[in-house]
């Protein structure tokens, strides 16, 4: 039985891709901060007879932690196989107006924290020889765009974005692994895109610039992602992947 960890996997995105994950028989690992929410995440995956499924809170932005975390994992149940680096920290600001401490707390979340979690784990390969692992990043499309009042999350997501494929090249001769990311586009109910209209009041002009009409659902996300991670999809490897109903196409997306 196959292993991922998912870290910020106690709400949106992230915990729907572990529902989806444990209801296809994996076993599944969410990390988070938030203690709480960690287990109300529980209690929903504990209503899923298939898999089994373990909470580890921790700080991505300390690799030490990050290392603790893998290795309680581990503990628990043997080789870790994938990962979803979907921990993220956002907040609209002018990019004037932003102080050190704010742009700080975004990179050390976005970027550094998906290097943390991923050289944890590339560590954890080499020592164990595994291969045709897999990894998926969360991205954003301000990653190749202009990313105009969160110039952090912008800058890191490009980060991970270039740490994505040099990683395809560098892990992919070295572990056969697959590393690879999502682009999700405006999403509902995880309070990215909703909390990003109750800043600019515009909620409904977002959800007409997408060509589809509607925002995406984070079980859509969970779906492209576990088909990512699938054996059908053992050749896909340094690729980053829109589901956004065209929206980054759009000229004018808010």
């Amino acid at each position: 039985m196959k292993t991922i960890w998912i870290t910020g996997g106690s709400s949106g995105m992230g915990k729907a891709m572990a529902l989806k994950f444990k209801q296809e028989g994996w076993n599944v690992a969410i990390s988070g901060r938030n203690a709480e929410r960690l287990d109300e995440a529980m209690a929903e995956l504990n209503t899923i007879d298939t898999g089994q499924a373990l909470a580890v809170q921790h700080d991505v932005r300390d690799y030490d932690g990050c290392k603790q975390a893998l290795e309680r994992i581990i503990d628990s149940y043997g080789p870790v196989h994938a990962l979803v680096n979907n921990a993220a920290g956002n907040f609209v600001c002018p990019t004037l107006d932003l102080t050190p401490n704010g742009w700080t707390s975004v990179i050390d979340i976005v970027l550094n924290g998906t290097f943390n979690c991923t050289h944890a784990l590339g560590k954890h390969w080499e020592a164990e020889q595994i291969r045709d692992g897999s990894i998926i990043n969360m991205v954003a499309s301000y990653a190749w765009q202009a990313g105009a009042s969160v110039a952090p999350s912008a800058t890191a997501k490009a980060g991970v974005l270039n740490l994505t494929r040099t990683l395809a090249v560098e892990w992919g001769y070295q572990f056969g692994a697959r590393i690879n990311a999502i682009s999700p586009g405006p999403i509902e109910r995880t309070g990215g895109a909703d909390k990003l209209a109750v800043h600019v009041k515009e909620v409904e002009r977002i959800r007409r610039n997408v060509p589809l009409g509607r925002f995406c659902t984070p079980e859509e996300i969970a779906d492209l992602a576990f088909w990512m991670t699938s054996d059908e999809m053992r050749y896909l490897n340094g690729e980053c992947i829109s589901l956004d109903g065209g929206h980054w196409l759009n000229k004018h997306p808010f």
